[in-house]
């Protein structure tokens, strides 16, 4: 199974069936290291050093990506709500896009749901739904492939 993302105006909503636990999906979606494995999807890549999560509401989570044609861009976002191992919300405080990523145990693994409101004009596209699938489809691999150990915090 693949992820689907569908648009709709100013929000944009992804699913993807997970091939493990919701605890076991919680510790990729807040691990530096398990992040900077999936985030870029098939279009970017994340060093993992740059990865930094402070989980807790106020908290900072940023990692920067690099495209295949080596143009690198830092994401900041901030975390509104944490309550694990069930729903993640962050916002990004330069264009106030909220997105809540929420975990419901499902046959043999997980649902993912995330679900992004205030979608900037750049982001209301074909293009920006494919990439947000794609990071869904590269964790669902990573989870396949590794063992999503719990990482502690680190700024």
């Amino acid at each position: 199974m693949t992820a689907s993302a569908q648009r709709r105006g100013d929000e944009l909503i992804a699913r993807r069936r997970l091939p493990a636990e919701p605890e076991r999906v919680w510790a990729a979606l807040t691990s530096p290291a398990s992040v900077a494995a999936f985030w870029g999807g098939s279009h970017a890549t994340v060093p993992p050093d740059s990865v930094t999560v402070d989980l807790r509401p106020g908290g900072e989570f940023a990692l920067d990506t690099r495209a295949p044609d080596g143009v690198s861009r830092r994401l900041r976002f901030v975390y509104v709500s944490v309550a694990a191992p069930h729903e993640l919300v962050f916002d990004e405080p330069v264009t106030g896009l909220r997105t809540t990523i929420s975990l419901r145990p499902a046959d043999g693994g997980t649902d993912l749901t995330v679900h992004q409101r205030r979608l900037p004009p750049e982001l209301q596209t074909a293009q920006a739904s494919d990439g947000l699938a794609s990071i869904l489809d590269a964790l669902a691999t990573h989870l396949q492939h590794d063992d999503a150990t719990p990482g502690e915090s680190r700024r």
